[in-house]
């Protein structure tokens, strides 16, 4: 019997080969969108849970706040984790991790960079699971000067990983470091990247108020850390409440498998993603699917009246309701295994495009080959019984006699369904335009915004040789002979990395914070930074060389200090700004400088201190302002000047407009995908369009002829078949606006500064789904209208 249904359904499909065509093209596209879409969010939720313990690890992050200020740190100091372990016998496990221990490594002839290196507790092995090629993990980091390779790494130094045990490679020619093991690379999808791990110093030292590194700690239950966040309040008054007087501090336990998705602090390990684009992305795959499932819906619960005598006779021949309904249901899961094979080689053909732009390695066999054709055969069952539901039902609900006269009886309640579904395809594609537009329009904002400073032509890069940085003077006055490089600086910090320095600004005359202190970001720059980078002075002066500026403790402030302390006239003023040594130390403000960023526009522009460098090591960041004559000559000449004070290290310069444009990497991945997703949706819906106005105008033919005989132009003919479909759109577009409105502000709060939301964008976005509604009904309509009616006329 069932194979007689799939009989009967194979036939009615190929008889009716054009509306098969779209049912299954849609549906396809549909399959293959939701399926990326799956995997893209799938491996974005993956994040660390190859971790073997990932739900028992935590990562601890600071919480502080004050009349004048906080902080929302994801770093901590030095005695964090001893205290951890040695205070709460729910801690199994506590490590720390710093992710400063990159530099050139040096292996007899060879030179390799490698930035991505960190220090870590010998007991990290015991925490995260990495897979030892060779070495112990038990012992790989226990002694000081170890280092545990990557594989990739490996073979960059040794050529052969396996000869890398016990090998001695060097960080700056006298920094021995002992290889004691070698591990797989880490997953792609780990919050904590790296390419080596190097032991702490055997004298680790830090004070508590020092936050500069992760701290991550292994509880011996999961829900333990409840218990330690409600003790956080003990753990302040006991370690920190010395230091940070006056603050309502919390402490926050993270789990690990949630911090890639869900945390925004402040000192990241690295990018990381955004939960509400995993809704976002989950949400559109869905509607994608349905938009296509519609599709199927619409147009065989429309073509209703062909089938009338086909289920009229076989009700008389004694086909029962049931019979019909799985008939119904043989064609359209037989339409959906077609639409998901079909869809499968859409996956194999756009997963690589899809991989350049989101930069992700998915694969379509990302579950297994196995578990994943037992879900794409799960998937066309379902989407069959989904799609063919209410087309069984309605097709096998009509009455035998009527059915043999070929008379449908009332039909209002079926087509006011059938504009409903039309309707709802065309709010998702109207809201996803305008979700598209605003998101672009927000990226070109961002880019293009004044940040404060001129970032044009203007490249960064990190001084890591310490006698190079010695000479900064001599390396700037020797760019400067050139034409070519504008101007020179030097700072500690590459700016639009998010990474910029704090301090204690205001504090107590004891040394303590007191209500009056604000956490500020700190920059140290040399006199030249200023005017290199076009920075205006709004009160005061520049550093001056010469005067002793560095001897009197002289600093600069932005506005926003000044405006958050309410200061009138603050040049002159002497503020405490740290302790050496048991003594206050007193900065003397000097000059005010306009606003500028730091950081990615997501953050509001806070509070700064500008110092001068104190030792030459601080100066380890050059800034160029190269001439727009001849960019590649001026940073060949960059490159021999320096080379000349350090001929072992090529610069690895970037430029600033491309460090803050790396700062939104992020958003406009997700930009781009959400376009091609719009496409997508607007490609389905249309496919439903194109596949309605032709059945009506099949079933109009006739009426088609006669008016055509009785002097109809095309147009008319057009407007008759297209006006109450482009309706329909008309109406969606007003039902989705206030949906669009919601959800793109959402998005923007995520912005300290962002567009404002225009009208004119949602008439347009329901303007563009009219017009390509209109045009995909043309096309069809006008064919109609152009066919000679003596054909029409004679038309069965």
């Amino acid at each position: 019997m069932i194979k007689n249904y799939f009989k009967i359904a194979w036939r009615n499909l190929h008889k009716h080969r054009f509306f098969s065509l779209v049912n299954i093209c849609g549906l396809a596209i549909g399959v293959a969108a939701f399926w990326i879409i799956a995997l893209y969010v799938t491996d974005e939720w993956s994040y660390d849970r190859y971790n073997e313990k990932s739900d028992r690890i935590f990562r601890v992050a600071q919480h502080g706040k004050w009349d004048n200020g906080g902080f929302n740190l994801a770093i901590t100091s030095v005695p964090y984790a001893p205290a951890l372990k040695a205070d709460y016998p729910e801690v199994e496990e506590a490590i720390r991790i710093d992710q400063e221990g990159g530099g050139k490594i040096t292996y007899g002839d060879k030179r390799i960079d490698a930035g991505d290196i960190s220090y870590a507790d010998a007991a990290i092995f015991n925490v995260f699971t990495y897979h030892f090629l060779s070495g112990d993990p038990e012992t790989a980091l226990s002694k000081p000067n170890s280092i545990v390779l990557t594989k990739t790494l490996a073979e960059k130094i040794f050529g052969d990983a396996t000869y890398a045990v016990d090998k001695t490679i060097y960080f700056d020619k006298n920094d021995a470091q002992t290889v004691t093991g070698v591990i797989n690379d880490v997953p792609a999808n780990s919050t904590f990247k790296f390419s080596a791990l190097r032991s702490f110093n055997a004298n680790l030292t830090g004070n508590w108020p020092a936050a500069n590194l992760f701290t991550f700690v292994l509880l011996k239950n999961h829900d333990d850390y409840k218990k330690i966040e409600a003790k956080s309040g003990a753990f302040f008054n006991k370690y920190l409440k010395p230091y940070f007087a006056g603050v309502k501090y919390n402490m926050e336990l993270q789990p690990l498998t949630s911090i890639h998705l869900h945390s925004k602090l402040d000192y990241e390990m690295g990018n990381s993603g955004n939960i509400a684009y995993m809704y976002v992305f989950s949400v559109v795959g869905l509607l994608i699917l349905a938009i296509a499932i519609i599709n199927y819906v619409n147009l065989t619960t429309a073509r209703s009246s062909v089938r009338i005598k086909e289920i009229g006779i076989r009700k008389v021949i004694g086909s029962g309701k049931a019979n019909l309904i799985m008939m119904f249901f043989a064609e359209s899961i037989l339409l959906a295994t077609l639409a998901t094979v079909a869809g499968m080689l859409v996956i194999q053909t756009a997963i690589p495009y899809f991989n350049h732009l989101s930069g992700k390695s998915l694969d379509i066999w990302y579950f297994g080959t196995g578990k994943s054709l037992l879900i794409f055969a799960a998937f066309a069952f379902i989407a069959g019984i989904i799609s063919g539901i209410y087309p069984a039902l309605f097709l096998s609900g009509f009455k035998t006699i009527p059915a043999m006269k070929g008379q449908l009886g009332n039909q209002s309640s079926t087509i006011i369904f059938r504009k409903g579904l039309v309707v709802f395809q065309f709010v998702i594609t109207v809201v996803m335009i305008v979700g598209s537009c605003v998101i672009y329009q927000q990226l070109h904002y961002v880019l293009e915004k004044d940040l404060g400073f001129n970032k044009s032509q203007v490249l960064t890069f990190h001084i890591s040789n310490k006698g190079a940085r010695a000479k900064t003077e001599q390396i700037k006055a020797q760019l400067l002979q050139n034409p070519l490089i504008q101007s020179v600086a030097a700072a500690g910090n590459p700016i639009g990395n998010n990474d910029i320095g704090s301090m204690g600004f205001n504090i107590g005359t004891d040394g303590r914070n007191s209500p009056d202190t604000k956490l500020v970001e700190s920059l140290i720059i040399d006199e030249d930074f200023i005017p290199a980078m076009q920075i205006k002075m709004v009160q005061g002066r520049n550093f001056i060389k010469g005067v002793s500026d560095t001897a009197n403790h002289a600093i600069l402030v932005n506005e926003t200090l000044v405006k958050e302390y309410g200061w009138k006239n603050p040049l002159g003023k002497r503020v405490p700004t740290g302790v050496d040594h048991g003594v206050v130390l007193y900065s003397t403000i000097v000059g005010v400088t306009n606003d500028f960023n730091t950081y990615s526009l997501q953050h509001k522009i806070s509070p700064m201190v500008l110092n001068l460098p104190y030792v030459p090591n601080d100066k380890d960041n050059l800034y160029v302002r190269l001439s727009k004559n001849n960019i590649p000559a001026a940073i060949n000449y960059l490159q021999q000047v320096y080379a000349q004070f350090d001929p072992e290290n090529k610069i690895d310069y970037h430029f600033l407009d491309q460090n803050f444009a790396a700062q939104y990497q992020s958003e406009q991945k997700q930009g781009n995908l959400l376009l091609i997703f719009t496409v997508i949706a607007i490609a389905i819906a249309c496919l439903g369009l194109f596949g309605l106005v032709t059945f009506t105008a099949q079933q109009r033919v006739k009426e088609i002829g006669i008016r055509k005989v009785l002097g109809a132009r095309v147009s008319h003919i057009v407007n008759m078949l297209a006006k109450e479909l482009v309706l329909l759109v008309l109406v969606a577009a007003v039902i989705a606006t206030p949906i669009a409105w919601f959800a793109i502000s959402k998005w923007l709060q995520s912005f300290a500064y962002r567009v404002d939301i225009h009208w004119w964008i949602f008439l347009a976005a329901g303007i563009i789904a009219m017009l390509i509604a209109f045009i995909t009904i043309s096309i069809r309509s006008v064919k109609a209208a152009l066919t000679n009616p003596v054909k029409s006329l004679k038309s069965e």
